[in-house]
């Protein structure tokens, strides 16, 4: 009987397990997937602001779409970076305005400096 009376005196808070209490202000870690995700979501954005960037120079044709799909993406998977993001849909863009008033200018779809 001794037995049965010290299990019901027992507390919740007894067999609670010890673990400091986090304030709530400190920001919790994401799981695993969920940083490996927005990695890539942030990798996705600079992506495409650099062939963005590139585009205005060389193969604007490729580049120029490829650089408004992944910034599209990049902001789809909620990048922390959605200023680059959307600079590589702007200058994604760009690249395709500039393919056409060149291939306007010279009626090919190929352009030169010279």
């Amino acid at each position: 009987m001794t037995q049965h009376t010290e299990m019901t005196r027992r507390t919740p808070a007894a067999n609670a397990p010890t673990q400091a209490p986090t304030p709530a202000s400190a920001p919790t870690p994401a799981p695993a997937p969920a940083r490996a995700r927005m990695r890539d979501a942030d990798a996705m954005a600079v992506t495409a602001f650099v062939l963005g960037l590139v585009g205005l120079l060389v193969m604007n044709i490729v580049l120029g779409p490829v650089a408004v799909v992944l910034g599209s993406l990049a902001l789809w998977r909620r990048t922390s970076r959605p200023g680059r993001a959307r600079l590589g849909i702007a200058l994604g863009i760009a690249d395709l305005v500039v393919l056409a008033i060149l291939v306007s200018a010279d009626h090919t779809w190929s352009w030169s400096l010279t």
